[in-house]
């Protein structure tokens, strides 16, 4: 399934979207499909390059100061003509600078670019042409075709386009690819096959636990199939590969890359890859290369750079930095506005080691001198015992009323969470000596022991009591009162749910402001009873798990939070009288 007009419209139809985005940057050559910078700089060396569409961001999102002067689209996947790259030539070339072809070595764009490139120079026009050949899937004595030009093409566009930037000469220009074509290689794997549209038939040669390795970005077959591996699998395996096809040195092999070389690498999406699945290669491929390798990768480039239009798969680009001149590193890092090109976050000396946590300072903040005095006579701890016993005795009621409008956890939640407090106390764990210091001891409690939004819920509940009595001047049943209320209104700025939402704030709402107008337990937790109650008639709910069930199914039934509100409050009120 593509977002598609018709396939045979689909190229014009993507280069006027690309005008649409980028007006001021692009243009259209007139007949052609070729895009063209729409601020070309006479004076200097011009870049083109090109060939099939399906690749995007390549070759079009090249085009821009620093990189391509253009680039010509041909069919899905298919060469575009010779008479096409001539015109595109003929567009940019001037008195003043030559004209550079880069192009993926297939035998298509090789004869079309090659054709146009002898017809420019027959017309005058200084024009050269470099070749990019950067797959080791393909054997380096296989045929005479050789290997294939992949991903690391854009790197080629990088370097020899900010050398024409530089206003080098078109000779220099050349060589400047050509430092970047020796001495690189790239291996693209796919987890599963493309299919181009408008074709008949769907490409399905890989099943669900089928990988191939070495694939083209036309969907050629590759080097061989795989069962599934994991990225680290992957990740080993090109960068093996990668080494053992190796670069040439003068006339001979030498493995890609040594101990101690710096590298830049581009890790790059074929097309219908998630960027979570990108960074876990990246991740992979960058601790094979600097830890199994001893290199250091200072280059790191994650992305879509040149696709196989929606495949699901990467391809692994290393391109081998030490031993080149220093310009190499300086042309990578020039500045471009192309469209596609974002720059990398060069590494300079060591990897940065991860930032130490902040902890709380360990002293005086918990100490008892630095707590509000407390001028009311209450047994805390009894206290807390009684509600939480009274909150896990009633776990059958609760996931009774849950089952029926909710998931049914909430009773089981609720009991675990209170006999996490009471298992805290008996081990001393938790202490009830002051407000300020239990109220954070049963937020932690709830923290470690509900899980579940109830729990989260609740642990901001103790949390905002413990912070609001801390800074109180003294601690007296109005300030507990207020820190009850404070909260409450927690639970609900942080949880979205307000009153009329059927939750447990439809209990612990009317039950905060009786506390705060008249101090009383046994009032509360009567307003608490009655607002839980209140939620049976309730027919819709806003938040939590009863939002998605209908008006039949939750008449009728109280809200088990709000009921276990209730129960927590009723029990309070019965211990402190």
């Amino acid at each position: 399934k593509n977002i598609l007009n018709s396939p045979e419209d689909a190229v014009s139809e993507f280069i006027s979207g690309l005008l649409f985005q980028y007006p001021n940057k692009l243009v259209k050559l007139q007949n052609q499909d070729v895009i063209l910078n729409a601020n070309l700089n006479p004076a200097k060396v011009q870049l083109l390059s090109g060939g099939g569409s399906g690749h995007e961001p390549s070759h079009a999102g090249w085009v821009g100061d620093g990189m391509l002067s253009g680039a010509i689209a041909g069919g899905m996947f298919a060469s575009p003509s010779a008479s096409a790259v001539l015109s595109a030539i003929r567009a940019v070339a001037s008195d003043n600078g030559g004209v550079l072809l880069i192009v993926k070595n297939y035998t298509g764009d090789r004869l079309n670019f090659g054709m146009a490139c002898e017809k420019a120079n027959m017309e005058g026009i200084q024009c050269r042409m470099v070749v990019v050949a950067d797959d080791v899937a393909v054997p380096r004595k296989k045929g005479i075709t050789g290997a294939r030009g992949v991903a690391g093409t854009v790197l080629v566009h990088k370097v020899a386009g900010a050398a024409a930037a530089n206003g080098y000469d078109l000779e220099k220009v050349v060589e400047c690819a050509n430092m970047v074509t020796s001495r690189m290689g790239t291996l693209g794997v796919a987890i599963d096959a493309v299919t181009v549209p408008g074709a008949e038939t769907v490409n399905d040669r890989l099943d669900a636990h089928t990988i191939e390795i070495g694939l083209g970005i036309h969907g050629e077959a590759g080097m061989r199939q795989s069962p599934l591996l994991t990225s680290n699998e992957i990740a080993k395996d090109m960068i093996s590969e990668i080494q053992e096809y190796g670069k040439m040195d003068g006339s001979e092999v030498v493995p890609m890359m040594q101990k101690g070389d710096e590298l830049c690498v581009l890790v790059n999406n074929l097309g219908g890859t998630s960027n979570f699945e990108m960074s876990i290669l990246a991740n992979d491929a960058v601790r094979i290369l600097e830890n199994d390798y001893d290199c250091k990768v200072t280059r790191l480039f994650v992305g879509s750079y040149m696709t196989s239009f929606d495949m699901h798969g990467a391809s692994l680009t290393i391109l081998n930095l030490t031993g080149a001149p220093d310009e190499l590193n300086q042309l990578l890092d020039a500045p471009t506005d192309s469209p596609a090109w974002h720059p990398c976050d060069v590494l300079q000396g060591d990897r940065p080691k991860e930032m130490p946590e902040v902890t709380p300072k360990a002293s005086d903040t918990d100490a008892a001198a630095d707590l509000p005095p407390v001028s009311m006579k209450l047994d805390l701890s009894s206290l807390v015992r009684a509600a939480a016993s009274a909150l896990a005795d009633a776990e059958p009621l609760l996931t009774k009323y849950d089952t029926i409008v909710g998931d049914g956890d909430c009773g089981i939640t609720m009991k675990r969470g209170a006999t996490g407090v009471l298992e805290q106390m008996d081990k001393g764990n938790l202490v009830a000596d002051h407000p300020v210091s239990l109220c954070a001891g049963l937020a932690d409690a709830v923290s470690d022991s509900m899980g579940g939004t109830s729990g989260v819920l609740l642990e901001l509940f103790f949390r905002k009591m413990s912070s609001t009595l801390s800074r109180a001047s003294s601690i007296g049943k109005a300030e507990m009162c207020e820190a009850f209320e404070a909260g409450v209104n927690a639970i609900s700025l942080y949880g979205g749910a307000k009153a009329g939402s059927r939750t447990m704030l439809d209990a612990l709402f009317p039950a905060a402001a009786t506390l705060v107008e008249t101090q009383s337990l046994q009032e509360a937790a009567a307003k608490a009873r009655e607002g839980a109650d209140s939620t049976a008639a309730m027919k819709s709910a806003d938040a939590g798990r009863s939002n998605y069930l209908s008006e039949e199914t939750l008449e009728g039934t109280p809200d088990p939070g709000a009921c276990a509100a209730a129960i927590v409050l009723e029990a309070l009120a019965k211990e402190s009288s």
